[in-house]
């Protein structure tokens, strides 16, 4: 027997795509699905201007396959010598969407990034003016704080002082992992969403551990304890309009999540729409997985819905996805969820 269920083309509100050889490998894997994606900023050296971010997204749209429509919506990398008058011209064009912050030392790609927050508040106060919103990577990284509290003190010490700083500041908590997180969204009335990725629905830190490590589920902020998983999926299949899709999909080749000391990030542009009709089947929400991949992020960002539709299929036997893309650079696994997967998209 097959179900099936139509909903409009969804969009990626957390996406890494990286560039060259990597970028024109991946991108095919976002495209076939979503319609637009927040295009995270962290390359190697940053996108840190209105000028960068413009050549990012010509390479971006120069590698895009001519039967595959996509639309890259470009983001500032925040650092502590951000023009301010900079981000709100790149916004007034159209070209920028977000401004992301990366406390210093937090994840991949990380070093140019915030460590006195006092330094950015008047690109800040520029943001809130214009209204274009701040992407946080929510963890502190000071050494003294274990790495499953990092996002839990980072409401506390940096967030919530940021944001009763200032006031009309419009902000989206990115890849959101622990209870707390979901529930401080909860308790705030406006200028406040929270992306929620695919993995950290499926994985808790046992499935990166237990009976060996795993290190394809490696991803920062990492995993954490099963209560924390819940209180996400509950989030994610609430019908609340403060929470969307953004995968934090991220590609890194095997040969650099085997080694000694492996990139964090998991790969999972290619199969996110069937793990997700997954998952709310599971939790008796089909629908809402329209509001929560496809009219959600939309409304945020003050963007029209997509204009297409995707149609996700569920059949008796289960679907083999691929289980790595090649790229130049060597293999990328993707994401395997670690049981049967019976919904594809059409």
């Amino acid at each position: 027997m097959t179900q099936s269920l139509t909903i409009t083309r969804p969009d990626d509100w957390h996406l890494h795509l990286r560039d060259g050889d990597m970028l024109r490998a991946v991108l095919p894997e976002t495209a076939r699905h979503f319609g637009r994606a927040i295009i995270m900023p962290n390359l190697v050296p940053p996108v840190v201007t209105g000028e960068q971010a413009g050549a990012y997204r010509d390479r971006i749209l120069s590698v895009l396959p001519g039967d595959m429509t996509f639309e890259p919506l470009m983001t500032l990398y925040l650092t502590e010598d951000t023009d301010p008058e900079d981000v709100a011209a790149a916004h007034a064009s159209g070209l920028v969407k977000a401004v992301k912050l990366y406390p210093a030392g937090a994840t991949t790609n990380s070093a140019s990034g915030v460590r006195d927050f006092d330094k950015v508040r008047p690109v800040l106060e520029k943001m809130a003016e214009i209204g274009l919103p701040l992407c946080t990577h929510g963890e502190v990284t000071d050494p003294d704080i274990d790495i499953f509290d990092r996002e839990a003190v980072f409401i506390d010490r940096v967030l919530d002082p940021i944001r009763q700083a200032t006031p009309g500041l419009r902000v989206v908590m990115e890849h959101i992992t622990t209870r707390n997180a979901a529930d401080y969204v909860r308790s705030q009335d406006k200028d406040l969403g929270a992306t929620i990725t695919t993995h950290h629905l499926i994985i808790n830190r046992n499935h990166i551990l237990v009976g060996g490590i795993k290190p394809h589920y490696y991803c920062l902020p990492v995993a954490k304890r099963e209560e924390h998983r819940i209180a996400l999926r509950a989030a994610a299949t609430s019908g609340d309009h403060r929470f969307f899709l953004g995968t934090d999909s991220a590609p890194h080749t095997d040969a650099n999540k085997l080694q000694a000391c492996g990139c964090a990030g998991c790969f999972t542009a290619t199969n996110t729409m069937a793990l997700l009709a997954h998952v709310f089947e599971e939790d008796g929400a089909l629908d809402q997985l329209e509001g929560f991949a496809s009219k959600n992020g939309p409304a945020f960002y003050g963007l029209p819905e997509n204009p297409g539709q995707i149609t996700l299929v569920k059949q008796d036997a289960p679907f083999a996805f691929p289980e790595q893309i090649d790229t130049p650079d060597g293999p990328v696994t993707v994401f395997d969820p670690g049981f049967p997967v019976h919904w594809t998209v059409a």
